[in-house]
């Protein structure tokens, strides 16, 4: 009774920032193309260059994780993914990860790699960025966080043009990032081509996943997709 007791009333008073919760494909990482209902926080500390979510920088509103948990479950999807901004700013996430996992749901967080990853739940996928020079937020690289990768989670890198492609590859070469986890290499749309990229990564033989973002090529860069 009292663990019951306990659980309720964390579950009032916790709350979260959302900028929104919604239900799609989701359009990234080994999960491509699997309905998902995705939860973004609002608020990031980190202003990258081609960011296509700057819209939850600010605003959103207040819920509380039964709310949000509620809201999930109605579209009846086995599939979240966490994302942002960047959930981690927001310290209630954890709290929100870990139930939706109780609830039996496969569950994904999309991170920026600028804050510790180490205190999620380990039955969480978590997709973390390893931010190159394109994006203008190199220095902010967690570099702590890598040991604490497993095969369960995902690197990825979004290439702004080919110089960050060849500081990617370089990287890989000198660190066997894909010995963690898989590794994803994204471009991004305006600068960096798909095929391009798709070349340079055969010509160099990399263990890589190119991807492209599935929700663009079907609805277009907007918000709730």
């Amino acid at each position: 009774m009292a663990f019951t007791l306990s659980h309720d009333l964390s579950s009032q008073t916790e709350r979260l920032r959302i900028s929104e919760i919604f239900h799609s494909l989701q359009g990234e990482t080994s999960r491509i193309g699997l309905p998902t209902v995705f939860v973004r926080l609002t608020g990031c500390p980190l202003r990258c260059g081609y960011c296509d979510s700057a819209y939850a920088f600010h605003g959103g509103r207040m819920m509380s994780l039964d709310a949000i948990i509620e809201q999930v479950q109605s579209f009846g999807a086995p599939y979240v993914c966490v994302t942002g901004g960047e959930p981690l700013a927001q310290r209630g996430v954890l709290a929100l990860l870990t139930r939706l996992c109780d609830l039996g749901l496969s569950v994904s967080l999309e991170t920026s790699g600028a804050l510790p990853i180490g205190e999620v739940d380990p039955r969480v996928s978590r997709i973390v960025d390893i931010k190159t020079p394109g994006s203008g937020e190199v220095e902010r690289n967690l570099w702590e966080n890598l040991p604490l990768l497993t095969p369960h989670d995902e690197l990825k890198f979004v290439l702004v043009h080919r110089s960050d492609y060849e500081w990617a590859r370089d990287l890989l070469r000198e660190y066997p990032l894909e010995a963690l986890c898989p590794v994803v290499f994204s471009p991004v749309w305006e600068s960096c081509r798909p095929a391009e990229l798709a070349q340079w990564v055969l010509e160099d033989r990399l263990p890589v996943r190119v991807q492209v973002q599935l929700h663009k090529i079907l609805w277009g860069d907007r918000p709730g997709v």
